[in-house]
């Protein structure tokens, strides 16, 4: 875990759908080289807040800066060039192509297209199941396969900050448990992550700090590590104060 400062920053955001207010006053700090969570049910404004990021919304009011400079608003391809790419929930790949196609196609902004092998070559490296099946369609791949070449798709981007969405839903718990060690790995050679996920306890376990939202607004944060899970899960569910 690093402490060289923030990496992504968000400050006071509001989001507003019509007259519908979707986020309110959220403020978070991504810190350089740590796995940050952030934890909440349906309906607690984490997508929101993602599509807000990636500039599919455009916020009301607040600002999101990457490495100082304010990304609010931009256009999305605008914003993966910066460097900030996601791996969004129930993955994102091109069925009729196959896994190595899909890498190459991921490899398509131009500072990665200059190292595209050597991205291509960490990705299979990181998902020695998919280098065995590179020449294979992607469609013939199980849900697991396709969650990791969604995150492989999205290491070959070159980014900074990896955004990964609910990676885990819907899949097998050995498979959940060998794709959150591939995130520590991935983490561990220098990228950000952003995780992303309903479930309390993996979240806790596998971030260095967590930002808790529910009902569009961040109502608790701390090192993850000290966050009492009892209370994580109190805020998780809106009881009393957050009702």
């Amino acid at each position: 875990m690093s402490d060289t400062g923030s990496i992504l920053k968000i400050d006071n955001l509001n989001v507003h759908y019509g007259d519908f207010q979707a986020l309110y006053d959220v403020s978070m700090e991504i810190k350089k080289g740590r796995v940050t969570s952030i934890i909440g049910s349906n309906g607690s404004g984490k997508t929101t807040l993602l599509n807000t990021v990636m500039g599919i919304n455009k916020p009301t009011s607040g600002s999101i800066t990457l490495n100082d400079k304010d990304i609010s608003g931009m256009r999305t391809s605008k914003i993966v060039a910066d460097g900030v790419t996601m791996s969004p929930e129930g993955s994102s790949i091109f069925e009729d192509m196959t896994i190595k196609e899909n890498l190459l196609m991921g490899a398509y902004l131009p500072h990665a297209r200059k190292r595209k092998t050597e991205l291509v070559e960490k990705a299979f490296s990181l998902f020695p199941d998919l280098r065995e099946k590179s020449g294979q369609l992607a469609s013939l791949l199980s849900g697991g396969q396709r969650q990791m070449l969604s995150i492989a798709k999205a290491i070959v981007t070159d980014p900074q900050v990896i955004i990964c969405d609910e990676i885990s839903l819907g899949l097998a718990p050995v498979i959940i448990k060998d794709i959150y060690k591939k995130i520590k790995e991935i983490n561990a050679a220098g990228m950000t992550v952003l995780l992303v996920e309903q479930e309390v306890k993996r979240s806790l376990k596998h971030s260095d700090y967590s930002y808790i939202m529910v009902k569009g607004r961040v109502v608790m944060e701390g090192v993850s590590g000290e966050l009492p899970e009892e209370e994580v899960s109190s805020a998780y569910f809106g009881i009393n104060k957050y009702a």
